[in-house]
């Protein structure tokens, strides 16, 4: 059964994509920690990060590195965090977050955005990103 993520990939569900190449697929987190809030997945399915071929995980941090880049040339922030957390879906997945503190904070209240500002945003950080 194919997991949330490659429903997001196929486009069965909706999203608000950032960057996509042959390898990879990057989108708004719809209930981010902050503006900009971004997931970045390997369009293969594999469940745990360090399960990914060696070749493929480089090339999935150098993919997270240009979309990191261009959040933040985006969002005003300190810096572009990067979080591996959770167990709820079985497809590798990192969080690149603009950071405003010293941490990635996940018990903090999440955003609601609305659809309409979220698709701006994907825009934005689209038309910066750098494949």
């Amino acid at each position: 059964m194919a997991t949330i993520f490659t429903k997001i990939i196929n486009q069965e569900i909706p999203n608000f994509k950032i960057a996509e190449d042959d390898l990879f697929y990057a989108f708004l987190d719809i209930s981010p920690l902050e503006k900009g809030h971004t997931l970045v997945v390997p369009k293969k399915e594999v469940d745990y990060i360090f399960d990914l071929e060696d070749e493929l995980l480089a090339k999935f941090n150098v993919f997270s590195k240009k979309v990191a880049l261009a959040i933040e040339s985006v969002i005003d922030c300190k810096r572009i965090g990067i979080a591996v957390i959770g167990l709820e879906v079985a497809h590798a997945h990192i969080h690149l977050i603009p950071l405003y503190e010293d941490a990635i904070n996940f018990s903090k209240p999440r955003l609601n955005i609305k659809d309409e500002e979220l698709k701006a945003i994907a825009a934005s950080i689209s038309a910066k990103v750098s494949l």
